[in-house]
């Protein structure tokens, strides 16, 4: 598939996004206190079935270390690929990152959500907030002329100035009729450099912060990456439809009609 989508295939993406958008926001509403990371990641393969869609990440580098769950539900000083686990329980002051990915009618729609359950101290909150705003900052730099590198400048210094730690070993990426297609989208850079974007790309921007230093380390399951200093991170991730005007965002829960069907 190339970089430059159809008109036909956009549609197709709009429909795997809404999709995408549908299951996160379920998954979202059954989190709480005293569920498992197992119990989340069996409901998001309920609604998948529900709807005809598959997991991307189920099976995930196999069949080296093919990855167990159907999403990633990551917690507190998890940054990504969180393990669903039956002994794993939701508790008040945990802050939860959902991360959906799936195939759609042969199509891809990846994104993210960071929330807290319950209480929790004021510099997580500001953690949250900032991430998501470093989103939205990423998103307005995705226009047709712009470089990967004005989007990467965005979130880097959206960070920056709230003095959190910017995650630079794990990058967004294109999207397509695949989860992962070229180019890459770090969360840092310098504007004007890199890839030229144009429309018609669609791509997943995910920018990942952390309270402390962005050192990371991969638990011995293979597959959790947590902060090295156990501090706490969020990650916020949407895939996006680049245009002559202004960035859509396709995992928009507007593009869903999967809320018809149960």
């Amino acid at each position: 598939m190339g970089l430059i989508k159809t008109e036909e295939e956009i549609v197709r993406m709009r429909e795997a996004g809404g999709c995408a958008a549908f299951v996160l926001d379920e998954v979202r509403k059954a989190t709480k206190v005293g569920v498992s990371t197992w119990d989340l990641d069996q409901k998001a393969k309920e609604v998948m079935a529900s709807v005809g869609a598959i997991s991307s990440a189920y099976h995930y580098g196999a069949p080296s270390n093919p990855f167990p769950s159907y999403i990633c539900v990551s917690l507190n000083d998890e940054v990504v690929h969180g393990i669903g686990k039956k002994d794993r329980i939701i508790k008040e002051g945990d802050i939860v990152s959902l991360d959906v990915a799936l195939y759609y009618k042969g199509f891809a729609g990846d994104n993210t959500l960071t929330f807290a359950v319950g209480a929790i101290p004021e510099d997580t909150r500001r953690l949250i907030e900032v991430t998501r705003s470093a989103l939205i900052e990423g998103i307005a730099q995705a226009r047709d002329g712009n470089f990967i590198g004005d989007i990467g400048y965005a979130i880097q210094t959206t960070a920056e100035k709230n003095h959190l730690g910017v995650v630079r070993d794990l990058v967004g990426h294109g999207i397509g009729r695949h989860m992962h297609e070229e180019p890459q989208v770090p969360n840092f850079g310098k504007p004007h450099t890199g890839f030229r974007l144009q429309a018609g790309m669609t791509i997943a921007i995910e920018p990942m912060f952390t309270l402390g230093a962005p050192k990371l380390r991969t638990l011995e399951d293979g597959w959790t990456i947590v902060t090295a200093d156990n501090q706490m991170s969020a990650h916020f991730e949407h895939t996006v439809l680049i245009t002559k005007d202004a960035p859509e965002i396709l995992t928009n829960l507007k593009n869903s009609s999967q809320s018809n069907l149960l």
